[in-house]
């Protein structure tokens, strides 16, 4: 997790915003594409595509299971200045997968919220300056007023998680199939807990 919470100017316009996609206009775009074996960004290979497909189960799963703790629900609920919740991702990405359909969730607590999804390779301007470790890290979450500072950000992915991509770097021993694995199954068995407990954090910060 990279989680940050200030008030400045960001790099986020106007036009940014006007081109994100909503939630529904996201997995939307996803079904189109995978209808004509084709993925977000530029690499269609079978790979990004069973990528892709097994990132649309998660989500609809995710969409179906996520219940949003009281703390969490009260913390959204508090806010009250208008917000915009602009989210770096691709369709390929697992990260993405796993943990957007939760902070959806969270905006949809309160109607001051408004959440755009901007295609990361479509959009570095916006990717390299919020970068993680010098990568480009997806999801990535900035939290704007409505004239576009910058309050807060979140991502790539819950701490623990972060911490197996760490360690993953570190060993190499373990290949990226084995990792993959374990970070999976480590979201699998947090069922959005962590993240959770962020944004409670997080949130707190901006009521």
């Amino acid at each position: 997790m990279n989680l940050k919470t200030s008030s400045k100017p960001s790099v986020i316009n106007e036009v940014h915003w006007e081109n994100g996609l909503t939630y529904d206009e996201y997995q939307q775009l996803i079904d189109s594409l995978l209808k004509i074996n084709q993925t977000t960004g530029n690499n269609h290979s079978e790979k990004q595509l069973a990528y892709t497909r097994l990132n649309v189960q998660r989500m609809n799963k995710w969409d179906k299971i996520t219940k949003l703790s009281a703390d969490l629900i009260e913390s959204a609920e508090k806010i009250d200045s208008s917000q915009k919740w602009l989210i770096l991702t691709e369709a390929w990405c697992g990260d993405a997968a796993q943990n957007l359909p939760a902070i959806q969730k969270i905006a949809d607590l309160n109607d001051k919220i408004e959440v755009r999804y901007l295609l990361r390779d479509e959009n570095l301007d916006v990717m390299d300056a919020y970068l993680t470790n010098g990568g480009r890290s997806i999801p990535k979450l900035i939290i704007l007023d409505v004239e576009f500072n910058e309050l807060a950000n979140w991502g790539p992915r819950p701490a623990p998680a972060q911490q197996i991509l760490k360690d993953y770097k570190k060993n190499e021993s373990v290949n990226y199939d084995e990792f993959s694995v374990n970070l999976h199954t480590w979201y699998a068995k947090d069922k959005g807990k962590t993240l959770q407990s962020e944004f409670t954090l997080l949130l707190s910060g901006l009521s």
